[in-house]
């Protein structure tokens, strides 16, 4: 799969504009995590652990949030 970002620089733009707009398009299409994510490899097994561990994080955020209310 190939991810591009592109960003036209409009006629009288500064250029520091196009860089923001850029950097937010990278972010809404979440291209760096998906980078971070190919970067290296995991077994089978250890994606599962990871992902459970992120999902007992998730909870446990979310539970503390909902007492806290």
């Amino acid at each position: 799969m190939l991810f591009l970002a592109e960003v036209r620089v409009q006629e009288g733009e500064p250029l520091e504009n196009a860089l923001r707009r850029f950097k937010r398009k990278v972010q809404q299409e979440d291209i760096i995590k998906e980078v971070k994510r190919h970067s290296f490899y995991l077994k089978p097994g250890e994606r599962k652990r990871v992902k459970e561990a992120l999902a007992r994080k998730r909870s446990r955020k979310k539970a503390r949030k909902e007492t806290s209310e």
